[in-house]
């Protein structure tokens, strides 16, 4: 590839990454708190092709290499690729063939006390639930928003993926559903789904890991959230 057309690939990666840094596309691949690297990523790879450009408008035409062929541009089309294709957010197969990743967290914060619903992530309701043994969670109503994963025996989950750091290592925290669940669940919907505890408990079919039941009072579709991923169920 000759330099005109690296600086071209240069620029192009440096652009889909300042595209993507400045919209949601970059949760796509890498969790919230990594957007400011994504973004310095992208002014260092445009600032290595403008310097790339420069240097070769300072080199005699003597010292140039020779030309390429033109097929060295196809290494530009993944590039484009990023900016016009987005992948969806890993849903329900990738959940139903991943074991529940489920970790002990470091404590348990206590919970506000008040009368109304309160508002859990899938990882916190499933690590109080089977590492506190529910003691927080006794005699509350809860409200856990997810996307639902059904097993090959037709058990419904209610799961959030987390990750440690981008899209590559996605992890799946489930909890199993009993009680009011709709008649119909599609794999992939989302659900706000108002409970309450139970200490009943499974093993994950896939890797053996604990999973936790919630008994289901009413459960609402909701829309895709902004960041699909539970950046937060490791801690």
């Amino acid at each position: 590839m000759n330099r005109l057309a690296q600086t071209a690939l240069l620029f192009l990666l440096g652009a889909t990454l300042l595209h993507a840094g400045t919209t949601d596309l970059y949760l796509r691949y890498v969790k919230e708190g990594l957007r400011p690297l994504v973004l310095l990523a992208g002014a260092v790879l445009i600032a290595t092709a403008a310097a790339t450009l420069w240097y070769d408008r300072r080199t005699p035409a003597d010292d140039h290499h020779h030309r390429e062929p033109r097929v060295s541009w196809l290494l530009t089309l993944p590039v484009l690729a990023l900016i016009l294709v987005a992948p969806p957010a890993l849903g329900s197969y990738s959940a139903a063939h991943t074991g529940t990743a489920l970790t002990k967290p470091f404590g348990f914060p206590a919970l506000p006390a008040s009368d109304a619903p309160l508002r859990l992530a899938v990882a916190d309701y499933a690590g109080r639930a089977v590492y506190d043994d529910g003691r927080s969670l006794q005699n509350r109503r809860l409200k856990i928003t997810g996307f639902v994963t059904l097993d090959r025996k037709g058990t419904p989950y209610l799961v959030r993926m987390g990750l440690n750091c981008c899209a590559a290592d996605a992890q799946p925290v489930k909890i199993a559903l009993t009680g009011a669940i709709p008649p119909v669940l599609r794999p992939d919907t989302w659900l706000e789904i108002t409970g309450t505890y139970t200490p009943r408990r499974m093993k994950d079919p896939v890797n053996g890991g604990p999973i936790p039941y919630l008994k289901v009072t009413t459960a609402e579709p909701v829309p895709t959230p902004h960041d699909p991923y539970d950046e937060t169920w490791n801690t």
